[in-house]
């Protein structure tokens, strides 16, 4: 890579607001999306194969991104779901030796484009401040008004459906078929690593199209239904919300992830809202008011679910609430075996302080297969 020539870039927020940078590798063009930050230190390759960024330009607070490369092992999808990158200083060499190769190798594969040398401390602070907005980032510095144009017209986060953009065309497989568990899941979004915490204990998962009935998930005769998380505005998800009302009214285990957690909300007549800015990061502190204990976790959202509704709905209970700010990120039914969080148990990246939430879904599908003997 010659430093010296690489293109000049910017990125342009919905206000007119422009930061400046260069191109990173030969990528030329632009990329339009709602601009977020994640305040994560590792993790990169994870993030950005996280479908639950569809749609969305990453700003990393990390100063250092590319570091230590990329890994086969690490990724969370098929491909890149972000829109493109914001970074400060990007690494063309990778110093670990597990890598399977470069970062930059990694976005030409998946045709993203990236800018670097951008202020992300001053760019973050102005996003915390005037909150999460669209944006475009680009190598046609010359071309401003023409992009101000374009930018208008790309439709808000507020009120888009993205799931069916990410959600698997067919059903799939994964785990022992002789496992002892059964779980029919509704992709919206899902993460490998949440599969790969379901097989590890001991369960079959049937992975289910973002447009599955009920009718679909129950042939697979499961013990338990997981909804998973995933991109976009909640409330345009209807037919989920139409199939977490199933499961509910059958009495069935169900245990629910990010826009899972916001689909059992809804389900029960608890609204949702757009975040100012959302929890993007590894190090998010939770408590769970079940044990009393604290949780750091690893959380991925822009929207959540109305903590007042909840509180006041005789139906649910609050679990787990962000120290941060004081949003709901937990609930339960109380007599129904269904629960969800707002953040993430899997991780990948993150801490695993929140596991325990796989095995107590395991719990309630034992549970469930006693009384069904």
């Amino acid at each position: 890579m010659n430093y010296q020539t690489r293109k000049k870039a910017l990125i342009l927020l919905a206000d007119g607001t422009i930061f400046y940078g260069k191109a990173v590798g030969n990528k030329e063009g632009s990329a339009f999306g709602e601009v977020c930050f994640n305040t994560g230190m590792t993790g990169y390759e994870e993030i950005f194969t996280d479908p639950s960024y569809h749609g969305q330009i990453m700003v990393a607070t990390s100063v250092h991104i590319g570091n230590y490369g990329v890994s086969d092992e690490e990724i969370e999808s098929e491909g890149i779901k972000i829109a493109g990158l914001v970074v400060r200083n990007f690494s063309y060499h990778y110093s670990r030796p597990a890598a399977d190769g470069s970062l930059e190798e990694f976005l030409n594969k998946n045709n993203l484009l990236a800018i670097s040398d951008v202020d992300t401390r001053a760019l973050v602070n102005y996003i915390r401040d005037n909150g999460a907005m669209n944006a475009v980032i680009t190598t046609e510095v010359d071309n401003i008004e023409e992009l101000k144009k374009q930018l208008s017209e790309i439709p808000n986060m507020d009120g888009l459906e993205l799931a069916s953009k990410v959600s698997t065309k067919e059903p799939y497989f994964v785990g022992n078929e002789n496992a002892k568990y059964r779980i029919s899941a509704l992709d919206l979004g899902i993460k490998k690593n949440i599969l790969r915490r379901f097989a590890e204990r001991d369960c079959y998962i049937k992975v289910f199209p973002y447009d599955a009935t009920f009718s679909d998930m129950e042939a697979f005769t499961p013990d338990g239904y997981f909804i998973s998380n995933g991109p976009g505005d909640p409330q345009p998800l209807t037919g989920a919300i139409e199939l977490v009302k199933t499961i509910l009214d059958k009495e069935l285990p169900m245990f629910g992830i990010c826009l899972g957690h916001q689909m059992l909300a809804l389900a029960n007549g608890v609204s949702t809202y757009k975040m100012h800015n959302g929890h993007r990061g590894i190090n998010h502190p939770v408590m769970n008011l079940i044990t009393g204990k604290g949780e750091i976790t690893s959380q991925n959202h822009g929207f959540a679910i109305n903590r007042e509704e909840a509180e006041a709905n005789a139906e649910l209970e609050i679990t787990h609430v962000h120290l941060n700010d004081h949003t709901a990120a937990g609930i339960r039914m109380k007599n129904k075996p269904a629960f969800s969080v707002q953040y993430h148990p899997e991780a990948s990246p993150g801490p695993h302080d929140a596991t325990y939430l796989f095995d107590q879904f395991i719990d309630s599908m034992e549970k469930y297969k006693l009384q069904t003997v």
